[in-house]
């Protein structure tokens, strides 16, 4: 498999990790590796309501989580960026808030992958959020083939 456009969606867990090394084990030279990153959209409701009880409160808040996110997903930008170009390949990313497979399914259709590469859920009993990747939603509508990379054994 030598694929030349690399769509990799991961945001950081353990199970994501091990699909960004399966994306970077065969991005080669020349190869272009773009990384989604996708906020899950219940996000957008965790403004803690019931214990930010003024406006000035909650919009402190929403901030803090705003750039919480942002830190979080620049060091994975970076970390990845590095990782790609040390391989003579060329990185591009973007980072969507919303579902999981409906921001996937977008970013197949403007970047026209050769290959998808995504990390299986996270086992039962395993701490952590859900972000629940709706995989029905993603089989069907992808026109590219999809790499599911298994959970990493402890």
């Amino acid at each position: 498999m030598n694929p030349r456009k690399i769509l990799c969606a991961s945001h950081g867990t353990d199970g994501a990790r091990v699909a960004e090394e399966a994306a970077l084990a065969l991005c080669g030279q020349g190869c272009l590796f773009h990384h989604l990153m996708v906020v899950p959209d219940l996000w957008k409701g965790m403004m803690g309501d019931d214990w930010l009880n003024n406006a000035a409160t909650r919009d402190r808040y929403g901030k803090y989580l705003e750039s919480q996110l942002d830190r979080e997903v620049a060091a994975v930008v970076d970390r990845l960026g590095e990782s790609v170009q040390q391989r003579a390949a060329e990185f591009s990313f973007e980072t969507r808030l919303g579902k999981p497979a409906d921001c996937l399914l977008a970013a197949c259709l403007r970047e026209q992958p050769d290959l998808v590469i995504i990390g299986s859920p996270r086992p039962k009993g395993m701490p952590g959020l859900r972000s629940r990747m709706e995989m029905e939603t993603l089989v069907r509508g992808l026109s590219a083939p999809l790499l599911v990379i298994p959970y990493p054994t402890v």
